[in-house]
Parts: C-alpha cells; sequence; structure tokens
C-alpha cells in the first residue's frame, strides 16, 4: 500500500508565498512521474505541475513561472514552490503519483487560500 503526505498548504495573501511537501511511502518499485493537481470549489481537477522521473517537468499555464516543481529521488518526496500567489490559485491541491504498472495513488490534499 502506498501513502502520500502533503503538507504546507495555508492562508498567505496576494503576492506571498508557501511550499507544499509530498512523501510518498509503503511499497514503491519504480516512480513514474509525480505531481501535484487542484481542484477550487464547483471546478474539476485540473494539473497545476508535474515531473517524471527523467527530471521531466510540465506546468499549467496560468502558473508557469511562478510555481516550481522539485524532488529529492531518495526522500520519494516532491515540492512546490509557489510564487506570486494571486486568489484564483486559492484551491485544494493534491499530490499524484504514478508508479509500476501506471498505477496511481492520491494523498488527502491540503488547502491553500490566497487572501486578496
Amino acid at each position: 500500500q502506498v501513502q502520500l503526505v502533503e503538507s504546507g498548504g495555508g492562508l498567505v495573501q496576494a503576492g506571498g508565498s508557501l511550499r507544499l511537501s509530498c512523501a510518498a511511502s509503503g511499497t514503491i518499485l519504480r516512480i513514474y512521474a509525480m505531481g501535484w493537481y487542484r481542484q477550487a470549489p464547483g471546478k474539476q481537477r485540473e494539473l497545476v505541475a508535474e515531473i517524471t522521473s527523467g527530471g521531466s517537468t510540465n506546468y499549467a499555464d496560468s502558473v508557469n513561472g511562478r510555481f516550481t516543481i522539485s524532488r529529492d529521488n531518495a526522500k520519494n518526496t516532491i515540492y512546490l514552490q509557489m510564487n506570486n500567489l494571486k486568489p484564483e490559485d486559492t484551491a485544494d491541491y493534491y499530490c499524484r503519483l504514478v508508479r509500476e504498472g501506471f498505477q496511481i495513488s492520491w494523498g488527502q490534499g491540503t488547502q491553500v487560500t490566497v487572501s486578496s
């Protein structure tokens, strides 16, 4: 069983920064990719940023240039540095892991609120 534990969410003023962390544990043979998704009230869950095992990254247009995803392979942990936050970034942020057999696991989510 795989567990993803997220941390780092909170309340911040517009223009501020937050850093999210997601640590994966359990029986993991191979990680293909890890990433962050978000879901705002009344909206569908959407990709924020993803990083593959090879180090390639992919960002949503809305966060490109403001958010940076990084990883610590030794700790099976990824981070999302979020700068210049905007009220429209307010959402629940979920960590996603894709592993062997293309099995997908999700974290419980961490709330990010950006006040104007």
